[in-house]
């Protein structure tokens, strides 16, 4: 399955040259950023779904999520994706490499669903226990319900895209 890398990765244009460990993570970001792309829709179609994102680049910047702007809810909120994407191949990775292959259609099914599950978990928990506690109180006493409701929705929107194009991109469909 690796051996598909190689040729991805040129044809994507993405780390020419390096080898099958460095392209399967630099795939795994490009398959992050556009699960990032793929989640937006849902989250501009909920009442505070994209709350998420104004949140996170208020923690980063250390200031209220009404003073962010648009911007830097959007590069924050892909440039997770794109991190989120980079776990989803590290832990595919090390599930690949301790359980034994089950190929179907060329996945390995095992590792795909273990790193999609894990990169779903991950980014709930993470905004939901971690982030949006910081966020201030008016937000987190007012509205934590609906925003993490509405966070998970996205989140597995997120890993749906990831159940699909994770292995079209690993294993050299397109």
């Amino acid at each position: 399955m690796l051996r598909h890398v190689s040729a991805v990765v040129a044809a994507l244009g993405v780390v020419p040259g390096a080898g099958e460990f460095a392209g399967r993570v630099a795939l795994g970001a490009v398959v992050g950023v556009a699960a990032a792309i793929v989640m937006d829709i849902p989250m501009w179609r909920q009442d505070e779904g994209f709350t998420p994102a104004y949140i996170a680049a208020s923690v980063l910047r250390r200031t209220k999520p009404g003073e962010v702007g648009f911007l830097d809810a959007n590069v924050v909120h892909h440039v997770a994706g794109a991190l989120s994407g980079v776990l989803y191949a590290l832990v595919y990775l090390a599930t690949d490499f301790v359980v034994p292959d089950m190929p179907l259609f060329g996945i390995d099914v095992p590792s795909h669903l273990v790193a999609t599950g894990t990169v779903v978990t991950s980014i709930y928990l993470l905004f939901s226990h971690v982030v949006l506690p910081r966020a201030g109180r008016t937000i987190y006493e007012e509205r934590a319900t609906a925003v993490r409701g509405q966070w998970l929705r996205s989140s597995l929107v997120f890993g749906a895209t990831l159940l699909l194009l994770g292995p079209a991109l690993f294993t050299g469909v397109t």
